[in-house]
């Protein structure tokens, strides 16, 4: 047993409200000594599946052995120079990443978390444009950090007593059809076909003033939402029509969680901008900024930096990680496990009248509640806590916090993932039966 376990988990618990930001959100109790694959192990003996994967980041999942060999052999090399020396593992990594992204997409800038990739991707956007002004999305989470925050509109409470935030973004929905429309499936969407985009470069957003258009391809936080078909080619023509960027912030869709190294990868589109972290680390803390060369050359020497942005054990995780994903094959396999999750989840959806949407690409899984037509928050609490007594972490999102996200490893095994839904389903029935 290690020192940590030796301790309870109440004490912990006491000494970080001691100790620590109130900032922090717990979405449980639990208190972790270890982990290993797609398992927990609490101080208190307990051993619960992740279905959180540390907010989408664990993908290969916790201690995967090629991620662990690699950081180990950095670790006894070299930690960190910063941009005091070249670093020959960040050169490898961006080799690597490169090699997995699409034709043209060649320059690299690491850092530290998504946030900071964001941050980087709006600096490099403004000064490849020369403009100003920057359009994303209504359920957007881009970061807190001040830019992508002003891009960031999933809570409200995100923005409470931040202010005053970047100037000149604007906000426009996302194709969001479950919540805002009343078509048809397969019948035209007029939010994905950019009617209302096309009316604010019109009336509030000259397009002359718009550097970039920053999209997640699959909306994260703001509810798992997988948009029409149509969404992602309509900017991309778009900006191409007015010369603004397009940038695909791929922080949590990215590294084989949609069933494709990148999200955008199932829209037929290459975006201008790339922002990455989450897993490209499986947990290690690396972030990065991808773009085509011509953008990229828009910053000379010392116009962008970072101190730990490319230590060479991120990015030995990093390598590792890529390489792992290709060799074993797992955006395939996500997909393949998504598509059983979904057929499990639709015919439970015929039995279940408050599972008003099931949202699926690969093994990024969003549920959505209703009830009389309102979001149920207080029944996905409720299924959530049920789930975690069953011995399952799941997580919540949307705006409303009505949508449980299931994400698991890339990596879980078909017994995991078929005791992990087993014990969502339970939860479910038994929260809506009562």
């Amino acid at each position: 047993m290690s020192s940590t376990a030796r301790v309870s988990a109440a004490v912990w618990r006491e000494r970080e409200a001691e100790l620590l930001s109130p900032a922090y959100h717990r979405y449980t109790d639990l208190v972790v000594d270890h982990a290993e694959g797609t398992h927990l192990y609490t101080v208190d003996g307990r051993d619960v599946l992740d279905f959180g994967c540390g907010i989408g980041v664990t993908n290969l999942g916790h201690l995967n052995p090629e991620v662990t060999r690699a950081v180990h052999a950095q670790v006894d090399k070299l930690w960190h120079t910063s941009v005091t020396t070249y670093n020959p593992k960040m050169i490898e990594a961006a080799e690597v990443l490169v090699s997995v992204m699409p034709e043209g997409l060649n320059r690299v800038f690491f850092n530290n978390s998504g946030a900071e990739a964001v941050e980087g991707a709006i600096k490099l956007a403004r000064a490849a444009t020369g403009r100003t002004d920057l359009i994303a999305f209504a359920g957007a989470f881009h970061g807190r950090t001040y830019g992508a925050l002003s891009l960031t509109a999933s809570k409200a409470r995100y923005r409470a007593a931040a202010g005053p935030l970047l100037a000149g973004v604007h906000h426009a929905r996302y194709p969001y059809c479950y919540r805002y429309c009343s078509h048809g499936p397969g019948e035209r969407c007029s939010i994905a076909e950019g009617d209302e985009l096309r009316l604010m470069l019109a009336t509030s957003a000259p397009p002359q003033n718009v550097a970039a258009i920053v999209v997640e391809p699959v909306l994260g936080e703001g509810g798992y939402v997988v948009p029409p078909p149509s969404f992602l080619p309509m900017l991309r023509n778009l900006c191409d029509e007015h010369g603004m960027l397009l940038i695909a912030d791929e922080v949590q869709s990215g590294f084989g969680r949609t069933g494709r190294t990148f999200a955008f990868e199932h829209f037929g589109v290459t975006p201008d901008i790339v922002t990455l972290a989450k897993g490209l680390g499986n947990g290690m803390p690396i972030g990065a900024t991808v773009a085509r060369d011509e953008v990229m050359r828009a910053w000379s020497p010392g116009d962008h930096g970072t101190t730990y942005g490319g230590n060479a054990v991120a990015c030995a995780a990093a390598i590792a990680v890529i390489e792992t994903l290709s060799r074993d094959g797992l955006c395939a396999r996500a997909a393949r496990l998504g598509a059983a999750v979904m057929d499990r989840m639709r015919a439970l959806q015929r039995d279940v009248a408050e599972l008003g949407d099931v949202r699926v690409l690969g093994l990024m899984i969003g549920l959505e509640f209703t009830r009389d037509g309102r979001p149920a928050a207080d029944l996905v609490a409720r299924i959530t806590a049920d789930a975690l007594h069953r011995g399952v972490l799941l997580l919540t999102c949307g705006t409303d916090d009505n949508v449980i996200r299931l994400i698991p490893p890339l990596t879980v095994t078909e017994d995991e993932l078929a005791a992990g839904v087993d014990a969502l389903e339970a939860s479910i029935r038994a929260q809506t039966q009562r």
